[in-house]
Parts: C-alpha cells; sequence; structure tokens
C-alpha cells in the first residue's frame, strides 16, 4: 500500500469519529489537518468551511457546478512535502502549491505555502486558509483560473465570498 492510499484510509477511519456539520440542502464539509507543521485552529476553520460553502452555492453559474451534486467534501491541511507529492503526481509540475481541488470534493492546502503567502501579502495564516478554501470551493462549483480573464473574475468572487462569510 503506498502513502497515497494509506493517507485516504486513514481519512476515511477519522470520519467515523469526527462531529459532521450539515447544512441543509448542502453537502457536508469536514477539515482535516493532516501536518504537524503548523499549528492551526481546526474548529475555526470547519465553522469557515461550512459557512462559505452554504454562501458559495448561492453564487450563480452560467455553466454546471458539480459542487452541488457532492454529498461530502474534504479540506485536507497537508505539509509541502505531501503538496509537492501531489502537485507533481496529478499536475505534473514540480514543487508545492497552495491548493489543489479534485472534482471529487477534496481540497488540498499546503499549510506551509499559505504561512509563506500570508507573509508576503501581509495577511493572517487564517485569513490566507480561508482563502484557500473559498478558492477550493469555487473551482467545485465551476469557476477556472486557467486565463487571465477567469482569474480575476475568481479572484474577485473569492475575496466576495471570503467577505460574505465574515460578516
Amino acid at each position: 500500500m503506498n502513502k497515497l492510499d494509506r493517507a485516504k484510509q486513514l481519512q476515511d477511519r477519522t470520519k467515523a469519529f469526527a462531529p459532521k456539520i450539515t447544512t441543509r440542502g448542502a453537502p457536508e464539509i469536514m477539515v482535516h489537518n493532516r501536518q504537524r507543521t503548523i499549528r492551526v485552529p481546526v474548529a475555526a476553520l470547519q465553522e469557515f468551511a461550512r459557512r462559505a460553502l452554504v454562501e458559495c452555492l448561492k453564487i450563480p453559474r452560467k455553466k454546471r457546478s458539480g459542487l452541488a451534486s457532492l454529498t461530502d467534501l474534504s479540506v485536507i491541511l497537508v505539509s509541502n512535502r505531501r503538496m509537492t507529492q501531489l502537485h507533481r503526481r496529478f499536475l505534473h509540475l514540480p514543487g508545492p502549491t497552495d491548493v489543489i481541488t479534485f472534482q471529487n470534493g477534496e481540497i488540498f492546502i499546503g499549510t506551509e505555502m499559505a504561512r509563506a503567502n500570508a507573509r508576503r501579502f501581509g495577511n493572517s495564516l487564517e485569513g490566507e486558509l480561508h482563502l484557500y478554501i473559498a478558492h477550493g470551493l469555487l473551482h467545485l462549483h465551476g469557476f477556472d483560473d486557467k486565463t487571465s480573464a477567469g482569474a480575476a473574475e475568481m479572484d474577485r468572487v473569492q475575496k466576495k465570498l471570503v467577505a460574505s462569510v465574515h460578516l
């Protein structure tokens, strides 16, 4: 069994014991901390993710969104080492990245990248993690940042989504 299979198995076992937070009509979303490098406020991130999911589902889409059809989502906080492995394996790119979203509802977030980017952009770590959760949810909701126009729209909507959850 490789490391990815073991991580998935551990995640499945953890789901059975973790509290599930649901919102009527919305998929379940859970935050899992799978790294030990940086202390993160998991309970606060869980609440933010739940509220951001509800708000994200309210955003109209021109094309079909897979977000509403998912039954559960996972936000998985990982180390640079793990993020580098995922980045290489699935996107065929070297080095770590900040967030990778899979259409099955998994959002992987690199906490070390989040900390570095928070410092770089004058943001708090928690604020940076909020941006990444929102970014992943928007990808699942059909937004794409492959073009400059798409990236600009996604950035605008992402900031608006984070601000609406903080109100």
